[in-house]
């Protein structure tokens, strides 16, 4: 899918997927122009909209899109059906966000929030998984603290549109999603 992931017809598809699924407007005001290539251990063809389990995206994926490895990104994963779809009181609830990500080279970027596999609550039906990847016009000094896999501390809540705001991101460039229930 990596080689297919700017081909209008794979974007066409994720922007009918993005809409169909309420992200576009939920969260997204706009597109993107790529589909981020998404593989788990367990399952190498995530494509978006695929329906997994939270065992399943426990660990951290490999993550691709077509970047220039001069050019830094960041990258964020959200789920915008805390605690549920029906009332997401915590929208979006931060997964993942990784700043300063050199082209698609997630593991040499600086990790702000430790990653944490879909966690969704028993019994609140299926959450939409989003992952947004930003360009930043340069390596950004984020003043967000640190926080592990193991950490809650500023996740309920994260406002991926005031975040990108704040450092001049602008709209994502590329996008995928999944979505995991119990």
């Amino acid at each position: 899918m990596f080689v297919n992931c700017i081909t209008p017809d794979a974007v066409k598809e994720l922007a009918r997927l993005l809409k169909q699924h309420g992200l576009i407007p939920d969260v997204l005001s706009c597109q993107p122009q790529q589909v981020i290539d998404l593989r788990y251990r367990c399952r190498t063809d995530v494509h978006p909209g695929i329906e997994l389990t939270p065992t399943l995206v426990r660990h951290q994926p490999i993550i691709r899109w077509l970047a220039d490895p001069r050019v830094y990104h960041t990258l964020a994963m959200i789920d915008p059906d805390a605690p549920s779809r029906k009332h997401p009181k915590y929208r979006c609830w931060l997964h993942w966000l990784v700043g300063n990500v050199p082209g698609c080279d997630v593991v040499r970027g600086e990790q702000l929030f430790g990653y944490i596999g879909s966690r969704p609550p028993v019994a609140t039906g299926a959450h939409r998984y989003l992952f947004v990847v930003f360009k930043q016009y340069c390596q950004l000094d984020f003043d967000e603290d640190s926080v592990s896999s193991c950490s809650y501390e500023g996740r309920p809540s994260f406002n991926i549109k005031r975040f990108a705001k704040k450092y001049a991101l602008g709209n994502p460039i590329a996008a995928t999603f999944f979505l995991a229930s119990w």
